[in-house]
């Protein structure tokens, strides 16, 4: 019988049997030219570990051939392919590694050979061990251990180390911060192959969140950094109040990395103080895109951003757009917004509630009418957990517009809300999961009639088909309804169209509108945007897509009868790149008689 700690079964076994071969050379001698895993009794599985793992596999594969290297990475496969063994439960395995025919942990390292020609690594496993005794003591309540922690289940060392991790993770979740393991006992029987493990918890006392303390300089101010992580002191330690503080100081993107560690000691009153060390990130940042449709033209734009404006990592931008340039309606739309954000602005309600302050100027001229407006907006955003976030404002935005309807002014104050669920499993490039998106805002007109609120609603589903999910079932529905306000009283601006990349490709953009008569047209109080596509993968950098879409536009509320569709269809191409999938489109009508001919789209991400 065999016993010993855990922390203590890392050396080197025996050498003896026989198992995987290795020939690698150095120096004029050929590479590796043949591969044998003759280890009888071993699994597939275990078999590719061992090679995937090994040192001298990947010396190998690296071209790192010289006697040095072989002698050090054979030195390190010794270890390496023992805990390989032990995770898998085999604990009487022997290795031995030989080079041009003498034992490599009995090479001196002053004798290490220039060359190697031959290098054999021989494998026996031995028999498979169970758990005889799995104990660990005292347990936390609601502890939950692995599975494979359990009399009769394959010793895997690995469990062992899940189960201590598991048991000090439970007695921190109820306060317990300096929970730690303080006796352990492995005792390994080659006789009947089983393991025997003993582990004594001590949980340490309950303790309290005490004082965040900064342990460097930033340029963001220290009671801006204690403000925005939210350590709720004086309450009990909890390591997801951590996690939250660490996230939360992450997100401001004014620091490139967030470390945030307890104290070595608790304090005398039961408190336990936390130590926060953060690296500033580079405080400004310019970015920029382009998208082009062979419809609406050449759309470019840019924004500019400080991370830390004020010294509190409050967050400025300022975003600005062009579009429609060169494009068939031949009138450029441009706007440029403004907006501070301050995170933790309101922390002693909650640290994950940020403010926001924006100013909004824009000049369109849509196929339907013409507008230039300015909004100003203040309000509330939170993140609620990590799928969830929303916001609540209140604007005043003022318009002058000139359609079929004629020239008026808008003067609407406004409460935008929002409501975001994120479950996709990619941003950039979803595969699975889905996304909503609703944006309500109620408005009143303070010059005139036409109160009411603009309500619209983006859903996306994603469902990946396979292993490695390469083909992907998306689809997409658009809701949009204006209520209460008649249709002459409510500004263009807030009804709805369709038509161009962002609802039905292959029909011109903004074409869907509600006929007036006598030739006058404007858009719709209700809206209706269904897409689907099949998206393949083409190697790990391309992606064929095929895709249809439709929209409906009506003159009330609701979709009804009072009201028209039109549809368009095609095919893409993506190609995969750091920043999201380079999409190109082409696309043509399907039904309805808003356009004609095929369509191209030019961008950067999936359409939706």
């Amino acid at each position: 019988m065999t016993s010993w700690r855990r922390h203590a079964c890392k050396g080197i076994p025996q050498t003896a049997a026989l198992g995987l071969t290795l020939a690698l050379v150095s120096g004029p001698v050929a590479a590796l030219d043949d591969l044998d895993f003759d280890t009888p009794g071993m699994s597939e599985d275990l078999r590719s570990q061992i090679k995937a793992y090994s040192a001298l596999a990947a010396a190998e594969g690296e071209d790192r051939v010289s006697g040095q290297d072989i002698l050090a990475a054979a030195l390190s496969d010794y270890g390496i392919l023992t805990e390989t063994l032990y995770d898998a439960g085999y604990y009487g395995g022997v290795i031995s590694i030989t080079l041009d025919g003498r034992e490599a942990s009995g090479i001196p390292l002053l004798e290490t050979p220039d060359t190697v020609g031959t290098v054999r690594v021989e494998v026996r496993q031995g028999p498979q061990f169970t758990f005889g005794r799995a104990d660990i003591a005292p347990l936390a309540p609601e502890t939950t251990l692995p599975g494979g922690f359990a009399s009769g289940e394959t010793a895997a060392a690995s469990v062992v180390g899940d189960a201590a991790d598991a048991s000090i993770e439970a007695w921190r979740q109820v306060g317990h911060a300096k929970a730690e393991i303080a006796q352990e006992s492995v005792t390994a029987d080659h006789r009947d192959s089983t393991l025997d493990v003993a582990m004594g918890v001590a949980p340490g006392p309950r303790l309290t969140f005490g004082a965040l303390k900064n342990v460097n300089d930033s340029s963001v101010r220290s009671a801006a950094r204690r403000r925005i992580a939210g350590i709720p002191t004086g309450e009990v330690f909890d390591p997801d109040e951590v996690d939250d503080a660490v996230r939360r100081l992450t997100a401001t993107g004014a620091f490139s990395t967030v470390t945030l560690r307890e104290a070595e000691t608790p304090n005398a009153d039961g408190s336990l103080d936390m130590l926060l060390s953060v690296s500033d990130a580079k405080p400004r940042r310019l970015g920029f895109g382009a998208e082009v449709s062979s419809l609406e033209g050449l759309s470019l734009e840019t924004y500019w951003l400080h991370r830390n404006a004020l010294g509190g990592a409050e967050q400025f931008r300022i975003d600005a757009e062009v579009s429609d340039i060169s494009g068939e309606t031949d009138q450029i739309d441009a706007s440029l917004t403004a907006r501070l954000e301050v995170p933790a602005a309101v922390a002693v309600w909650d640290p994950d509630t940020t403010a926001y302050f924006q100013l909004a100027l824009s000049s369109e001229n849509e196929p339907t009418y013409l507008s230039n407006s300015i909004e100003l907006s203040t309000g509330v955003s939170r993140r609620f957990s990590d799928e969830l976030s929303g916001s609540l404002g209140i604007g005043l935005r003022y318009s002058e517009v000139d359609d079929d309807l004629g020239y008026r002014d808008f003067l609407l104050f406004t409460l935008p809300t929002t409501l975001t669920w994120d479950k996709r499993d990619n941003d950039l490039d979803p595969k699975s999961g889905w996304y909503i998106d609703t944006d309500l805002t109620p408005f009143v007109n303070l010059t005139g009639a036409g109160d009411g609120a603009r309500l619209y609603s983006d859903m996306r589903g994603y469902y990946g088909l396979g292993a490695d999910k390469g083909t992907v079932l998306a689809g997409r529905l658009q809701l949009g309804s204006v209520l209460a306000s008649p249709l002459e009283d409510t500004q263009p601006e807030y009804l709805f169209y369709s038509g161009g990349a962002g609802s039905v490709r292959g029909q011109p953009y903004q074409s869907l509108t509600v006929d007036l008569g006598d030739g006058d047209e404007t858009g719709g109080r209700s809206f209706l945007g269904l897409s689907g596509e099949l998206r393949q993968d083409i190697g790990e950098s391309f992606q064929v897509v095929a895709f249809a879409d439709a929209g409906f536009i009506g003159a009330d509320s609701a979709p009804g009868s009072d009201g028209n569709w039109h549809s368009g269809a095609g095919l893409g191409l993506r190609y995969k790149t750091g920043i999201g999938p380079l999409r190109v489109d082409v696309a043509g009508p399907t039904s309805g008689d808003t356009g004609n001919g095929v369509q191209l789209y030019i961008g950067i991400g999936q359409a939706f």
